[in-house]
């Protein structure tokens, strides 16, 4: 019982003890639990809700941003996103549309194709993944995209429309590229531009358009586009093939060759440098020797390498035109003047802007008597460099206008411009005779009125090119009016009574033949001046 009696009625210190000790437990209990909750992570559960929660308020500020238009700020916030949440389709999706407004296509397409690694159900991402390959101009795999949204939502009309311009940029394609392959190049570059403006991010019709350019001549607008191409992507060979090719054209070998020798040091298979580096080094040469057998007066050889030359390359248009004006240089030297005219006429038409060509074609008409095209190409040449040298060229061309729009009186004799007295004295003689109207007397009415005209123009030639001062006057192109006096009141009969003395006829024996009485020294003294050679200007001072 005492036990029990004990064990019933404890002592008094032990329930002191047994209550301190349920106290410990109890406070160890209640302080346990929110200390362990702090220094340990939360269930995962709890973890990506929050974690979720927060990704998802990046993206409505993204949303925000993008229905603003500031794409750059979306793009930002979608990145945030992303980052907390990596393996979430959307944030991807709404990412690459904000790309897509703002042309980057190709991280847009890097987005679209994550979107769809995890949910390949994902249709908007399908069609923003068609949008980029038909802006870079991957015209198959726009088409499988397409496709595969066709099967998700066969209704879809966006995606229809899409497919349209697939096939619309093929059809451009197609024609370019058989237009290029017939070096119909005006036609490639407007299929290449048409396909370009589906295709606005497409290297490769940029590239091709660039170069139909260049082959064209329009150097400027084909390097233009390889500059942009570059700028991204300073190693790319095919616009470096485009820079090389407008060095080409602009006749700058050597750099042209110095290129093309690196891009196919970096690329060995780029087919087209090869091809252009081989024609540039044949051109280049026949060209040279050209020059070199002009310089050493073999003028057909020089002719025939020039031709030669012309046959290389029909696209390089500067160096073609170089070579029409230097076989033109030939061909003046040959006194082939109206083939020479056509060469020069081929190299301005090839190059308007071919100072040299105007200038030899001017000298060609100058010297083909062609005086009123000669001062027209001159005033180009004047118009184009206003130099000192230019003016005086014009003032020249236009002095030999004036004087060939008067009368010839060189011709008229039948003399060229370097006969002397003793010639021209005789070429007088000579047509005074031969269109004497007394000779003429039984012709037609036309007839009679054509040989008195030139009987006087014969004694208006002689009248002046006998006449010292006169005669300098004519050549220097001076107006024979001021202060000398023409040929208006000077009687070609009694001209020819001074060569031939009588009446003014030529009668039976003709003119100068007859001799009555008072008249026999005048025939004497007409012997002397046929015979001796006198100076027949000293019996004429008109004016």
């Amino acid at each position: 019982p005492l036990e029990s009696a004990h064990h019933d009625h404890p002592h008094k210190s032990d329930i002191l003890l047994l209550d301190l000790a349920v106290f410990c437990l109890t406070f160890q209990t209640f302080v346990s639990v929110p200390l362990c909750s702090m220094d340990q992570p939360e269930p995962m559960e709890v973890e990506e809700g929050d974690t979720m929660a927060d990704a998802e308020a990046l993206k409505e500020l993204g949303n925000a941003e993008y229905k603003e238009g500031n794409y750059n700020q979306a793009v930002d916030y979608y990145s945030q996103a992303i980052k907390l949440c990596p393996d979430h389709a959307p944030f991807y999706g709404n990412r690459s549309a904000a790309y897509l407004m703002l042309e980057k296509f190709r991280p847009a397409l890097d987005d679209t194709q994550h979107a769809l690694r995890l949910d390949d159900s994902f249709v908007k991402c399908h069609m923003r993944a068609a949008k980029c390959f038909i802006a870079l101009g991957n015209m198959m795999s726009a088409r499988h995209s397409l496709e595969r949204v066709l099967g998700l939502e066969p209704r879809n009309k966006v995606a229809k429309v899409d497919h349209t311009t697939v096939t619309e940029i093929e059809r451009h394609q197609s024609l370019a590229d058989d237009g290029y392959a017939k070096a119909d190049f005006r036609t490639a570059e407007y299929h290449y531009k048409k396909a370009l403006e589906q295709a606005p991010a497409c290297v490769m019709f940029k590239l091709l358009q660039a170069e139909c350019m260049a082959r064209q001549g329009r150097l400027s607008d084909a390097q233009s586009l390889a500059m942009e191409v570059l700028m991204r992507d300073g190693l790319n060979a095919d616009a470096n093939y485009v820079r090389a090719l407008c060095l080409y054209y602009k006749d700058d070998v050597d750099k042209a060759v110095k290129m093309f020798t690196q891009i196919l040091r970096s690329d060995p298979d780029h087919a087209k440098s090869k091809v252009v580096l081989r024609v540039a080094r044949q051109l280049n040469q026949k060209k040279e020797e050209g020059n070199a057998a002009f310089k050493s007066g073999k003028y057909t050889d020089a002719e025939e390498l020039y031709t030669a030359a012309l046959a290389v390359d029909p696209c390089n248009v500067v160096t073609n035109a170089k070579l029409y004006c230097n076989r033109a240089a030939v061909l003046m030297k040959k006194r082939e003047y109206p083939r020479a005219i056509s060469d020069c006429a081929s190299a301005v038409e090839l190059d308007s802007s071919y100072v040299k060509a105007y200038q030899r074609r001017a000298r060609c008409y100058a010297e083909n008597e062609q005086h009123e095209e000669a001062v027209r190409d001159y005033e180009q040449v004047y118009k184009m460099e206003k130099t000192r040298e230019h003016k005086e060229q014009l003032s020249e061309a236009k002095r030999q206008l004036k004087m060939a729009q008067r009368k010839d009186y060189y011709k008229i004799l039948g003399v060229p411009r370097s006969a002397g007295e003793d010639e021209i004295k005789k070429a007088y003689k000579k047509q005074a005779l031969k269109h004497h109207p007394d000779r003429h007397s039984n012709d037609t009415d036309a007839e009679k009125a054509e040989a008195e005209r030139m009987f006087k123009e014969v004694g208006e030639a002689y009248g002046i090119l006998s006449d010292a001062r006169k005669k300098q006057r004519y050549d220097t192109g001076q107006d024979m009016d001021e202060g000398m006096g023409g040929m208006g009141d000077i009687d070609p009969t009694m001209l020819f009574q001074t060569f031939f003395g009588g009446g003014g006829g030529m009668g039976g024996g003709g003119g100068g033949r007859r001799s009555h009485g008072g008249h026999h020294g005048h025939h004497h003294h007409q012997h002397q001046q046929f015979g001796g050679g006198d100076d027949f200007s000293g019996f004429f001072s008109f004016g």
